[in-house]
């Protein structure tokens, strides 16, 4: 897991440097090991790379040194190869044209390609990083790619990248997300054709735009959170198996490179339990949406399994759990509490190489507010438990704090396997539920007992929490919609029992036979039922209850319109 920028603006004489600067820094969360940019300017690259974060690396003669109107941007964590600073990206080679490559993800064949380039297509590799093998069939493909001219099509060069890169994913196993930058030529954005990693594309209106002459930025980056904060609009994700090339002219070139039976759209959800920010949009998908549904469903399941709980506080163990916290506390009828207060300037410990540094880290990291577990039975709220070392050590300082009774929830399900498309866990001996049960598990980490998300409570999390954007989020988008992806669950077992008789769940059922009642009455008549309000149809954005959307009408009619080709 790695953030990725990439940027391109219209007027020449403009410099990204800053802009890359901040989007990466809006993207430290993904990680922490290292940071590079590289830049354009007419012709001449220009780069700076190191281990360490953003605002380490770059300091401001190396800043005034990244010139140009086009670049890229990468911060690292490392998941294949080294944690060696010449593994730092953007990656570069110079030959064609100079090539340089920003890449999250991991490639599950890099082995064998690393024997084709050296072997076959003679090009020298000089590290341990997939990501330089992704640049080197790029750099190949594109100096050897046959190229077919169409008249009033594309131009040569173009269709070259474009074969270029339907050769990359073609010979590239694995989930990758990327952005290649042809010196002088094109900024290119591209997904794996399972669509595992995110990568999402925006744009703006130059400011150099004037009457009857309007120009365009334009950008790439591993979640939208960074485009909002940059100042450009979100036009779309990039789709599974897509390439988009800007070229230098600022005209933009899209294509799906490989054929749709070839591609099952299957996103990593471990983006929504953990990696991603919660402001962030994917795929259509909030963030923050999906991970209130989590700590939703996991207050459900303890009332199912522990009617008579005697849970006193809900406190989570920040800081991505606190969204699921918050509304498993709301669903349990208990408060919620900050019982832990973090230390900011220490990195993200699951992203820490090593277990020991982990271990050693998690109490400099969190310090308790000892009167908020004193004498109480506490619940405490996690995103995850991987390899339970965390959960562990702050589990003892809940009781060393006073706690009576110390719960443990978590939003994700058992992870019980490797994931091989760009988490850090290796080996299945490292994770603390590989073959235990929950009662098992809860006697390792030393608490009370512990409650996993169920994985069709997960993924139903994720599903239902799609979002239109001028109307807020809307149940039929995420029946309806949203219903045909099949997210990526690697990490997890392949079956996890599932309540089927949940007052929940019977309920939900319920809703969304009512929704689809009405959908089918708007479809014949083209009107709403006067008896019907379109707040009675379609849930209001949250803290506004009682007033109904505006202008929503067109937004049912075409949930109906789908519903009418799903039945038909």
């Amino acid at each position: 897991m790695c953030g990725i920028l990439g940027l391109l603006l219209a007027d020449e004489n403009a410099y990204v440097n800053q802009m890359l600067y901040d989007g990466l820094t809006v993207l430290q969360h993904r990680g922490q090991d290292a940071a590079g940019i590289v830049t354009s300017e007419k012709g001449r690259l220009h780069l700076r790379k190191d281990n360490g974060l953003v605002k380490d690396v770059f300091q401001t003669h190396h800043m005034l040194e990244l010139r140009g109107n086009v670049g890229l941007g990468h911060v690292r964590y490392p998941t294949a190869g080294s944690s060696s600073c010449a593994e730092a990206q953007p990656l570069y080679t110079n030959f064609p044209h100079g090539v340089c490559v920003a890449h999250n993800g991991n490639l599950t064949n890099a082995e064998e390609l690393t024997d084709i380039c050296r072997h076959q297509l003679r090009r020298h590799v000089n590290t341990d990083s997939d990501s330089e093998v992704l640049l080197n069939i790029f750099a190949d493909s594109l100096i050897h790619g046959e190229t077919t001219k169409v008249d009033g099509k594309d131009d040569a060069m173009v269709e070259n990248i474009f074969a270029a890169v339907e050769k990359v994913m073609k010979m590239c196993k694995g989930g990758y997300a990327g952005m290649y930058l042809i010196n002088g030529i094109a900024l290119i954005g591209f997904r794996d054709p399972h669509g595992i990693r995110p990568i999402v594309f925006g744009s703006r209106k130059s400011p150099k735009s004037s009457n009857g002459n309007e120009m365009m930025d334009y950008v790439f980056a591993s979640e939208s959170v960074a485009i909002d904060t940059l100042g450009f609009d979100l036009v779309r994700d990039v789709e599974a198996s897509e390439a988009i090339i800007i070229t230098m002219d600022g005209k933009v070139h899209t294509r799906r490179c490989l054929p749709e039976n070839e591609c099952k759209f299957a996103p990593c959800i471990f983006e929504y339990v953990y990696f991603a920010r919660p402001d962030s949009i994917m795929d259509g998908i909030s963030v923050y949406e999906s991970r209130l549904k989590m700590g939703e469903k996991l207050a459900y399941q303890i009332v199912e399994r522990y009617p008579d709980h005697d849970i006193d506080v809900v406190i989570p163990i920040p800081d991505t759990s606190r969204t699921s916290a918050v509304q498993a506390a709301y669903i349990l009828g208990r408060p919620y509490r900050e019982g832990f207060i973090k230390n900011r300037y220490i990195a993200r410990t699951f992203i820490m190489p090593g277990q020991e540094t982990r271990k050693k880290s998690v109490r400099l990291k969190l310090n308790t507010i000892k009167s908020e577990f004193a004498g109480r039975n506490v619940l405490l709220v996690d995103d995850s438990v991987v390899r339970g070392t965390t959960a562990t050590e702050i589990i003892q300082m809940a009781r060393d704090a006073g706690a009576n009774k110390v719960y443990l929830t978590s939003a994700a399900p058992p992870i019980r396997y490797p994931n091989i498309y760009g988490i850090d866990i290796p080996t299945r001996k490292e994770l603390v539920a590989y073959e235990r049960d929950e009662e098992q598990i809860a006697k390792i980490l030393g608490c009370d007992w512990v409650v996993y998300q169920r994985l069709g409570d997960l993924e139903d999390s994720v599903r239902e929490s799609g979002e239109c954007p001028e109307h807020g989020t809307y149940r039929f988008i995420n029946y309806i919609n949203v219903r045909c992806i099949d997210f990526r669950f690697r990490i997890f077992p392949h079956s996890h029992p599932t309540s089927t008789n949940s007052i929940y769940l019977q309920i939900t059922k319920q809703v969304v036979s009512a929704e689809l009642t009405l959908l089918e009455k708007i479809l014949t008549t083209n009107t709403l039922p006067s008896s019907t309000t379109s707040a009675t149809i379609l849930p209001r954005k949250r803290g506004d209850e009682k007033a109904p959307p505006t202008g929503c009408l067109p937004v049912v009619m075409m949930g109906a319109k789908i519903c009418q080709m799903i039945k038909g």
